[in-house]
């Protein structure tokens, strides 16, 4: 796959104002033909001088028959996002236009070289983890990471309890409005057992809840409310990161690329 991490080595050729010269840091060139638009590799001389420059060698990446301008402006910072748009089309090569008219392209799209990383989280109530994670991705925020993110989301409204966690899910009996008699299924975390055993007692059983315990993959970011495991590392095996309930979009993202830069360092 071909995919410039930077648009402004890809030009366009629409026109020649200044004959078969290029700018400077061109290394690609969309070009227009007759039948739509071809990609082009441009060597330009770096000897030369000045800001546009002589062409030393030009080679055909894309056909005209390979090729197609993607039907929409698209943020181009949304790497992953363009690449799946990219194998959308089923041409080799897809050229991008953007918000502020600059160009780029996707040649041979290939989501196997982003690494993934796998999302847990619980709802109702909201996912937030997982919600602000797909905000951050399609605002470009996390597209110089090379990622994609695999969303396990448990839906613990399905589960066979007698008591939830809070009156926020929509459940009709919790442990944050209710009192206990004993005997109960709680569906709960941590938090949930150390507040039903400091007021009721141990005659309940728990259905464990929290993300951190259905990691399974790795890396990860998970959300949990214990502060104290909250940070970088290994959770029973596996490497990734842990951010609190409540945590801000900034916390979350954060967390990932710093997660990201331990895990590829670790990794080669």
């Amino acid at each position: 796959m071909i995919f410039p991490p930077e648009c402004k080595v890809v030009g366009h050729a629409f026109e020649k104002p200044v004959g078969d010269r290029v700018y400077f840091l061109s290394q690609y060139l969309v070009r227009r033909v007759e039948e739509g638009f071809e990609l082009l590799k441009v060597t330009p001389d770096p000897d030369g001088i000045g800001m546009m420059r002589d062409i030393l060698h030009e080679e055909v990446l894309a056909t005209v028959g390979e090729t197609i301008l993607y039907s929409e402006r698209v943020n181009q910072h949304d790497r992953a996002g363009m690449v799946r748009r990219a194998l959308s089309t089923g041409k080799r090569c897809t050229i991008f236009g953007a918000m502020d008219e600059h160009m780029n392209f996707v040649l041979d799209p290939d989501l196997s070289l982003f690494q993934t990383v796998h999302v847990y989280d619980i709802r109702p109530p909201r996912a937030n983890l997982s919600v602000t994670i797909e905000e951050l991705e399609e605002a470009g925020l996390l597209g110089e990471l090379n990622c994609t993110f695999s969303h396990h989301i448990r839906d613990i409204s399905t589960i066979n309890a007698d008591v939830f966690p809070c009156r926020a899910g929509g459940f009709t009996r919790t442990l944050d409005m209710d009192r206990m008699t004993g005997g109960e299924r709680v569906a709960g975390c941590l938090t949930g057992k150390q507040l039903y055993e400091e007021c009721y007692g141990t005659n309940y059983s728990r259905i464990d809840i929290c993300p951190l315990s259905q990691v399974t993959e790795e890396p990860f970011i998970a959300r949990c409310c214990r502060k104290e495991r909250g940070g970088i590392g290994e959770y029973n095996g596996y490497f990734g990161a842990v951010v609190h309930w409540g945590a801000s979009p900034k916390t979350v993202l954060d967390a990932v690329y710093a997660m990201m830069a331990a895990w590829r360092e670790r990794h080669g």
